[in-house]
């Protein structure tokens, strides 16, 4: 994927805003989301990193649950952050956002993470970008820094896999899609360095099953 492509957070940009309004409808948003902030359980020294930020909706979340924790948020679409950007402003939730992709020069200016958070996004890219991602990420952890990803993972029984590609592969592409369905996430993290991988809920939903999975950095 170039920095001049990305598939549009609800897979049309013409869809943008239809996008938070269909995430709560379709993928019982608040027991994932829920369940991943569980996880992250930001505290106060926390500097974290929402990759894919979208609307903001977690990092919002996260910026609410610990006020002095420090967020930021990266993503390539403009008018996904515009919308981000208001979200954030009307909830009072002071937060970073920049527009790109997690690409060398990103790392390098956004500085080090002691968390890094992604939602629904891994499923959208090709499986080389997924894997250049996970690097990046690996790149912009503190030791011992900690990843927690929300997204659609290994489609464990039938009916799962035929809501899946009645719904996701068609709106985001079979090609990108599949390896998730497949569950490649776990693998690929751990090729790139991450430890103790791990896949702590899977919620199943009318548009797949949605896994999280939590790793860890090498001190």
């Amino acid at each position: 994927m170039s920095e001049k492509e990305f598939t549009p957070a609800a897979g049309y940009a013409a869809l943008t805003p239809l996008y938070d309004l269909s995430i709560g409808l379709l993928t019982r948003e608040d027991i994932w989301r829920s369940a991943l902030l569980k996880q992250v359980a930001p505290a106060d020294a926390d500097r974290v990193l929402d990759v894919g930020c979208g609307t903001g909706s977690l990092a919002i979340r996260i910026k609410l649950l610990s006020p002095k924790t420090e967020v930021h948020g990266i993503d390539p679409d403009s008018e996904i952050l515009r919308r981000a950007h208001t979200k954030a402003a009307k909830k009072g939730a002071d937060i970073s956002f920049h527009q790109g992709f997690l690409a060398p020069k990103s790392v390098s200016e956004l500085g080090r993470f002691t968390k890094v958070v992604s939602s629904l996004v891994f499923h959208q890219t090709p499986l080389v970008e997924k894997k250049n991602i996970l690097n990046s990420i690996t790149k912009i952890l503190e030791p011992n820094g900690r990843l927690y990803v929300a997204d659609y993972g290994l489609q464990r029984t039938a009916l799962m896999k035929m809501l899946f590609r009645r719904t996701i592969q068609i709106i985001d592409g079979y090609d990108d899609t599949q390896p998730n369905a497949e569950g490649c996430l776990p693998k690929l993290m751990e090729e790139v360095g991450f430890i103790n991988v791990s896949e702590v809920k899977v919620v199943p939903t009318i548009t797949g099953s949605i896994s999280i999975y939590v790793a860890s950095m090498a001190g």
